[in-house]
């Protein structure tokens, strides 16, 4: 269960980068219901660390802090820079030792330094992959996609994708319901999956074309519906093609990904907060049939509906059905 995290930092850091996992881990959020993280902040050398904006973060621990985490992160840094003495030994002593690595941006060329991305799958800012792929050929890079969650290495990209892996770690660690209650409070979407693209082709239509916002909103209040790609189609007025093309563009997944995604959501929400049984859940979120939401479920969430229910269910007396 994560209780303890600890961010690593040297000269040249991100602020935005670092202020994400700041925001995600390390306020107070207790009269919310979420829990309180003991969160610290350590570099190579305890003192002053300069930011990549000239401005500078007094830090007070050193390396020793991660000896104690039960997450790591490593926000964006300089892309181009060696490693801090004692940073590889560091990282590779709190991997070794169970806890989980996450990196912000280029936070990712730390850890490709460090030969912790050998033979991962991982991901940084789409401007950087290439050049990630090529530094570190032993690791396996994933491009434009928001974040890569490889068991105990998540990479993400820049900026509001670090926000989505953190919101990730949150739901893994303590359930649906919490890291909602995170992403009201930092006021961003609950939910982005890893997969989505990191950007879209087209963010703000034209002038002559509507969004699929309002669509959007009814698939998601008619997700125990039968919902194909034509007859969605047929609700905006648009070909099959157009449609699919026009839906990837404004949410940076097909159909098929985002509505699946919505429905698993619904499904953990629905496994947290009742009693239901896995078949009545199934049927309420659009899978019909029991089996269909353990495929689904498992694949995205790696537990299945019963094992998430045990493990996060709001009340004492949950049926795991």
């Amino acid at each position: 269960m994560l209780r303890n995290v600890a961010t690593v930092i040297w000269d040249g850091v991100a602020p935005f980068e670092f202020g994400v996992v700041c925001e995600a881990f390390g306020l107070d959020r207790s009269d919310d219901g979420v829990p309180l993280l003991e969160f610290g902040i350590c570099a190579p050398q305890p003192g002053l660390v300069r930011t990549s904006l000239g401005f500078g973060i007094e830090v007070v621990d050193g390396l020793g802090r991660l000896e104690e985490a039960d997450l790591v992160c490593v926000p964006a840094m300089r892309r181009g820079d060696p490693l801090p003495d004692g940073v590889t030994e560091a990282l590779w002593r709190a991997h070794d030792r169970g806890a989980r690595l996450l990196t912000v941006c280029s936070g990712a060329f730390a850890l490709g330094e460090a030969g912790l991305l050998d033979g991962r799958e991982c991901t940084t800012h789409w401007k950087y992959t290439d050049q990630l792929s090529a530094r570190f050929p032993e690791a396996k890079v994933v491009p434009e996609v928001l974040y890569v969650d490889s068991g105990q290495i998540i990479t993400s990209a820049g900026t509001a994708a670090g926000l989505d892996a953190c919101l990730h770690i949150w739901r893994q660690e303590y359930g649906a319901a919490v890291a909602s209650a995170v992403a009201r409070r930092m006021v961003v979407p609950p939910q982005r999956d890893g997969g989505q693209a990191q950007f879209i082709s087209r963010p703000v239509p034209e002038i002559d074309a509507e969004t699929l916002g309002p669509l959007l909103a009814w698939i998601s209040a008619h997700l125990h519906e039968e919902l194909d790609v034509d007859s969605l189609a047929r609700q905006v007025l648009m070909s099959p093609r157009t449609f699919a093309r026009r839906f990837r563009a404004e949410t940076g997944a097909t159909p098929y990904a985002w509505i699946t995604a919505q429905r698993v959501r619904r499904a953990e929400e629905m496994l947290e907060r009742t009693e239901r049984p896995v078949e009545w859940i199934a049927g309420e979120v659009g899978f019909g049939n029991a089996a269909a939401l353990r495929h689904h479920f498992t694949r995205v969430r790696g537990l299945s509906p019963q094992a998430y229910r045990r493990r996060f269910a709001c009340g004492e007396s949950a049926e795991s059905a």
